[in-house]
């Protein structure tokens, strides 16, 4: 019998201020369970801009612990309210001067089920990443959520398949990447890389990026977030390049066991043969 998950992500511009911004996404948590969704995804460093344009320490202050602030207990009760499950980009503080690129994930009964910690941090123009976040420590954990078994990669580290194929083996359903990147730098990626990572490893990937132009420097975050399947194929139209929008759609877990029994790349694998690829 298929199963299906009517899955969302929300991409929007920056309001200006934090607390306008987490009422936005409030809203979108609201009109998501209102379309029947059941799990929602948010971008990256969601509450805030993406101030890693710049590096500057007044930022430091968007951080928060993971599970016991503020926004997490606030997401919590509305996940708790309307049986959704909830994904998080957020900035971590585990101890001052200990930062983190977080993603927590919210239960569709409000428990907190875990965190993600971005693992690959870049440091280049536009993306000064290592001025405010340490390397994530948490592995590729996978979360038994209770619309099935979910994993996050948060932007840059989709560039590098080893998390991708890590989030599989672990058994992910539907993997999401929220993301803030620009026109400028990796536009010719962005439809790109989560496909083939949608295939290579056979689940369904949410893809979510902001938009617009903020006024900490001149990325021009260009949006169009969707979701891909194992085949892939997008999973009705890619979101606006210019507009705040709220995907949802419905993805077929069906397909998951269809495209695995065809391809079987996983009974396929060769891991004795891998060793050099984790030399440093």
């Amino acid at each position: 019998m298929s199963r299906v998950i009517r899955a969302a992500v929300f991409q929007t511009a920056w309001t200006g201020d934090k607390e306008s911004m987490i009422q936005v996404h409030e809203q979108a948590v609201r009109d998501a369970a209102a379309q029947g969704a059941q799990v929602l995804c948010f971008q990256e460093l969601f509450y805030g801009p993406y101030f890693c344009q710049v590096q500057d320490p007044a930022f430091y202050e968007y951080a928060e612990q993971i599970p016991e602030g503020p926004i997490v207990r606030r997401f919590q009760a509305l996940a708790e309210e309307l049986g959704i499950v909830l994904v998080l980009p957020m900035y971590e503080e585990e101890q001052p001067g200990v930062l983190y690129n977080t993603a927590a994930v919210i239960d569709a009964d409000g428990s907190y089920l875990g965190k993600y910690r971005k693992t690959h941090i870049p440091q280049v123009r536009g993306f000064w990443e290592k001025f405010y976040f340490r390397p994530g420590n948490s592995g590729w954990p996978i979360f038994d959520t209770a619309v099935g078994r979910i994993g996050v990669y948060i932007c840059y580290d989709r560039h590098f398949p080893e998390g991708w194929r890590a989030l599989g083996l672990a058994g992910a359903e539907i993997v999401f990447n929220p993301s803030a990147t620009s026109r400028g730098l990796s536009g010719y990626l962005w439809q790109l890389e989560q496909p083939a990572a949608a295939v290579a490893n056979e689940y369904f990937v949410g893809a979510i990026n902001r938009v617009g132009v903020e006024e900490y420097g001149d990325n021009d975050f260009y949006g169009t977030s969707y979701f891909v399947d194992p085949e892939a194929q997008f999973v009705g139209e890619v979101a606006s390049d210019k507009e705040p929008e709220l995907v949802v759609r419905d993805l077929d877990m069906a397909k998951l066991r269809e495209v695995r029994d065809r391809w079987q790349f996983y009974r396929d694998r060769a891991p004795g043969t891998y060793g050099p690829l984790t030399a440093p």
